[in-house]
């Protein structure tokens, strides 16, 4: 059964495989990493995990000044499948919510879950009726599960990314 966890630098080697399954490039949201980010030694991914996913919120508690807001991984049996944050400030070109799925374990339901999850978690840390979600235009797959998730479309923007679609998510007390 999988859970949503906080970030913890105990999994880096299920993190590592994680990334792998992906691939070279950029990898999907969720997990706020970036370009610049060197999580390849231990004590690097440590670091990466401390600072910048767990430093402003470190029981889990909503720390609106964090860009990365309140991320969680996606855990099964020891492997990390995916990542999902809630962003508590509203970017117009990323929404309020960002996940991803590794290759191998898609298909099984487990954004639209971990979507849900994080939906009351919205409610209570935001306090509001609506998120926004957004995907690449090209994303079916994301697309249907946002619309599974109650996302209706507001609209498609073109963007450095390419076009996206924009989704707001009512949140249900």
């Amino acid at each position: 059964m999988a859970e949503l966890i906080l970030p913890t630098a105990r999994l880096h080697a299920p993190f590592l495989d994680c990334l792998r399954d992906w691939g070279p490039g950029p990898h999907e949201d969720g997990f706020g990493l970036d370009d610049a980010d060197d999580v390849s030694t231990p004590g690097r991914f440590a670091a990466w995990v401390d600072e910048r996913l767990r430093r402003t919120h470190p029981a889990g508690t909503p720390c609106p000044e964090e860009r990365h807001g309140s991320p969680r991984w996606i855990v099964e049996d020891g492997q990390v499948l995916g990542g999902i944050v809630l962003r508590h400030r509203l970017d117009d070109a990323v929404g309020h919510l960002g996940y991803g799925i590794r290759p191998s374990a898609r298909r099984r339901g487990l954004a639209a879950w971990a979507l849900a999850e994080m939906l009351v978690e919205a409610r209570a840390a935001l306090g509001v009726d609506r998120v926004l979600a957004v995907c690449l235009a090209e994303n079916v797959a994301s697309a249907r599960t946002i619309e599974r998730s109650g996302g209706v479309l507001e609209g498609v923007r073109d963007t450095d990314r390419g076009p996206v679609r924009h989704y707001w998510i009512p949140v249900r007390p």
